[in-house]
């Protein structure tokens, strides 16, 4: 594996995480700001993007904002299943940090937050 490639667009506030720069990838919109890229077939991630990145980043005053998998219920069972397997391995879990949220006990809905330390 190639070493992640950080590029910040200042402008746009968009940062994009590359982890296999240049190949073909299927983007999957997890949130309406943050976009996964990934290799369907190896079940890799290529890359992040995270647009408004200073706003996802940003500690509230009780800790790290968190965010809805929102996108996760546009995509077939098999894919969801593809996805929150690859936002758990490296080196996608060394950018993202999956959790959940847990409304009552028979209901699971998968949220992630932002390491900003990078």
């Amino acid at each position: 594996m190639t070493e992640t490639i950080y590029n910040y667009d200042e402008v746009s506030d968009t940062l994009y995480i590359s982890f296999a720069p240049s190949e073909d990838a299927t983007g999957i919109e997890l949130t309406p700001h943050i976009l996964l890229r990934l290799n369907k077939n190896e079940q890799r991630a290529i890359g992040v993007t995270l647009m408004e990145y200073s706003i996802l980043a940003q500690k509230t005053e009780i800790g790290p904002r968190s965010f809805p998998l929102t996108g996760l219920s546009d995509i077939s069972n098999e894919l969801q299943e593809i996805v929150l397997d690859v936002l758990q391995r490296p080196p996608v879990s060394d950018v993202i940090l999956l959790s959940s949220y847990t409304p009552s006990m028979s209901e699971a809905i998968p949220i992630m937050l932002i390491q900003a330390n990078q």
